[in-house]
């Protein structure tokens, strides 16, 4: 058992992550209010837990208000966007398998 300290508070760097293991990954993404998500699509599968904030969850398959409680399912290569971020936004992050593990090597 492992205690996961800080998972799903807002905090100034855009991402930490709390833990990493082969299967999995957690971390929490950090928006601030009135700021602008720039991710990328994810190799892997990927739940938000909205956890602070407001924001609108953008996909190519439709959008929904994200607010503190929700959770969302991503599947690996969507594209997906936080927009109209009002407050300073947070959500709890898992992905499966751990991220990046899915990615190609680039050397």
């Amino acid at each position: 058992m492992r205690a996961l300290d800080g998972a799903g508070r807002f905090t100034a760097t855009r991402w930490v992550e709390h833990l990493r293991v082969a299967d999995l990954s957690v971390g929490t993404y950090s928006i601030p209010a009135g700021g602008t998500d720039d991710q990328s699509p994810h190799t892997e599968d990927e739940i938000y837990v909205i956890t602070a904030g407001r924001a609108r969850l953008v996909t190519p398959g439709g959008e929904a208000p994200a607010t503190p409680g929700d959770v969302f399912y991503v599947p690996a290569e969507e594209e997906h966007r936080f927009v109209d971020v009002s407050g300073d936004f947070a959500a709890l992050v898992i992905f499966a398998p751990a991220e990046y593990s899915r990615a190609t090597p680039t050397h």
